[in-house]
């Protein structure tokens, strides 16, 4: 039992660690991503994502102060009486755009075209583009086989344990 529990607490202190943990803190509710999809759309105010979203206030109320409070969403006066106020995203919400993209993307290459209820396009042409992941540096795309996960210079022991780093040759 004693291992159990040691392991058990080894794979949270893990988690906590690891990225994907990390940002699922932030995002991983459903109506989080919705809520940050609409203000990529522009959308602003309360109203707007309770109409569109169809989410109970309690719940939106909910989500915004969380968004705000991990610093996704800042919260902005937009009128003085009655005080209202606007939720905009910030450099860090905004940095999550291509995130959701990848995720959308993800979705659709599910359906058949003509079932695709939204598509990215190219805001001048009009086109339907396919948006990829790619590596900064070399262009080439990161979603095969020639790309692995290895820990990185804060991991923690079980963390570089987790992952053994893999030899350019492939041993």
């Amino acid at each position: 039992m004693r291992r159990m529990v040691t392991l058990a607490s080894r794979l949270r202190l893990e988690d906590r660690e690891c990225p994907l943990s990390t940002t699922l803190q932030h995002v991983g509710e459903w109506w989080t991503l919705l809520i940050l999809h609409d203000a990529f759309d522009g959308f602003t105010r309360f109203d707007e994502f309770q109409e569109n979203l169809k989410i109970s206030s309690s719940m939106l109320t909910s989500r915004l102060k969380t968004l705000v409070a991990d610093g996704l969403l800042e919260r902005r006066p937009y009128q003085s009486n009655p005080t209202r106020h606007e939720y905009v995203l910030t450099d860090l919400g905004r940095s999550l755009r291509p995130v959701i993209v990848a995720l959308a993307a993800w979705g659709n290459q599910r359906l058949d075209p003509g079932q695709r209820s939204m598509i990215l396009v190219d805001a001048e042409s009009g086109q339907e583009v396919e948006p990829v992941v790619v590596d900064r540096a070399t262009g080439r795309r990161v979603d095969g086989a020639g790309f692995v996960f290895t820990s990185g210079p804060a991991a923690s022991d079980a963390m570089r344990a987790r992952y053994v780093t893999t030899k350019k040759d492939g041993s």
